[in-house]
């Protein structure tokens, strides 16, 4: 992986999530429940907090519980939820460091299918089927990685220019396309309930 990726809209970080898997997961991880932007810097902070150039799933998932979660709420704040997301990031690399020795491209490196990498990704903490989709999407569709059936296994996340979610953000244009389909989708939700 060493692309320019555009979802925290602050270079440095998206630079960080361009060259580092474990970034890349992370920014993931954290995309609940705040702005996509501040999710996807969170990695780039953390890393700064760390004083180092990129995270590492094994000092992350050795690291002292209480001291994570306090690094991660120092203001401003990685999260909304910074204690909890301190404790899914720390269960996200425990889960690596145990299944792929810290290696985050081993989780698709090794994939038989697109079918396979989306079970791969069901079964990392905190990653549920949707999630697991748009990461699923965002791998093949800016990061190369394209095991056959991709497309199929990622679901309409996978079809070409859905700018249904991050995998679809490649600058300030598609950014704007993507939410406006999810202003539209909550509008229809909304008016459904009524």
């Amino acid at each position: 992986m060493d692309v320019t990726l555009h979802l925290a809209q602050e270079p440095e970080a998206d630079e960080l999530l361009g060259r580092s898997p474990l970034a890349a997961l992370v920014g993931m991880l954290l995309d609940q429940q705040v702005p996509m932007e501040w999710a996807f810097a969170g990695p780039h902070t953390i890393a700064r907090r760390l004083n180092a150039d990129d995270l590492d799933a094994h000092e992350i998932a050795a690291y002292d519980p209480d001291e994570f979660a306090a690094l991660l709420s120092t203001k401003p704040a990685v999260h909304r939820y910074p204690g909890s997301m301190a404790k899914r990031i720390q269960q996200l690399c425990a889960y690596l460091v145990e299944h792929y020795e810290g290696d985050p491209t081993a989780l698709w490196e090794g994939a038989a299918s697109g079918k396979d990498l989306l079970k791969r990704l069901n079964d990392l903490p905190g990653f549920g089927k949707q999630k697991s989709q748009i990461f699923l999407a965002l791998l093949g569709k800016q990061l190369g990685v394209r095991p056959s059936g991709w497309r199929e296994a990622a679901g309409a996340y996978g079809e070409p220019e859905a700018y249904r979610s991050v995998a679809d953000i490649t600058g300030p244009e598609s950014l704007q396309r993507v939410r406006t389909h999810k202003q539209q989708l909550k509008a229809a939700a909304k008016a459904s309930a009524k």
